[in-house]
């Protein structure tokens, strides 16, 4: 059973992979496929790396290690997780980056107050045009990395939620929170293992992110959002200190 329209768009899409459609992954391909996205975490955790240009071979590898053994286990069928981008996705694409912004903003302000908060140190060292330059490329492919590390498990809780018999609807609600923790969980490094931090704003802003794939049932949609969120933050900071001097 769907969602409504407000959630799911009329347009029939489904997700790809949970009921056999194109084909069936079994439990152990879709947990080998969370330990690649777990992987690649790890490699863009701890490769090292002085500046953007270096970053951008973690960078790459963070979002092409989940990605080849997905390949591998779907074959023709990998691009299931895409659909064809209309202009009607662009929009949707511009909508939930500007609802991400908002929420993710709103939910900074409050814990800050709150719990306190620490800075995303993604942009420091950014100076000269070069280094920006690669710095907007490498988190291009960043970004995609992410929504792989985010979309590729919620089809595999999909998957084991529906395989255990939970009704369709029950099945996404329990993926969307569930990879929600899982992105949350793996930015505490990043925010100085701020708890609050972590799942209140990042988690929050997950599930924004997640529910744009929900609705389109495609990958470059989320991507498109997470980035026009991303690259307005950092372009902020870029311009506001003087990074381009």
């Amino acid at each position: 059973m769907r969602y409504g329209r407000a959630i799911e768009r009329g347009d029939g899409r489904d997700f790809p992979y949970y009921d056999g459609d194109p084909l069936p992954l079994s439990v152990v391909q879709w947990v080998t496929v969370i330990v690649a996205c777990a992987v690649g975490f790890l490699v863009l955790s701890f490769y090292p790396a002085a500046d953007n240009v270096q970053s951008l071979v973690p960078r790459f590898l963070f979002a092409a290690i989940p990605l080849t053994v997905f390949i591998v286990f779907t074959r023709r069928h990998w691009s299931r997780i895409f659909q064809r981008t209309t202009g009607r996705d662009v929009l949707d694409m511009v909508a939930f980056g500007i609802a991400n912004l908002i929420v993710s903003s709103v939910m900074g302000i409050l814990v800050s107050i709150v719990f306190g908060a620490n800075a995303n140190t993604a942009t420091d060292g950014v100076h000269g045009a070069a280094e920006v330059t690669t710095f907007y490329l490498g988190t291009a492919i960043q970004l995609f990395g992410e929504e792989l590390f985010s979309i590729l498990p919620f089809l595999a809780v999909l998957s084991f939620c529906s395989r255990g018999g939970m009704p369709r609807k029950r099945a996404i609600l329990v993926a969307w929170l569930v990879t929600a923790v899982w992105f949350g969980a793996a930015h505490l490094p990043t925010y100085g293992w701020n708890v609050a931090q972590a799942f209140l704003v990042i988690g929050v802003a997950r599930l924004v992110l997640t529910l744009a794939y929900i609705r389109t049932k495609n990958i470059a949609v989320s991507t498109g959002a997470h980035i026009i969120n991303d690259w307005a933050l950092f372009t902020f900071t870029i311009v506001t200190t003087g990074a381009l001097l």
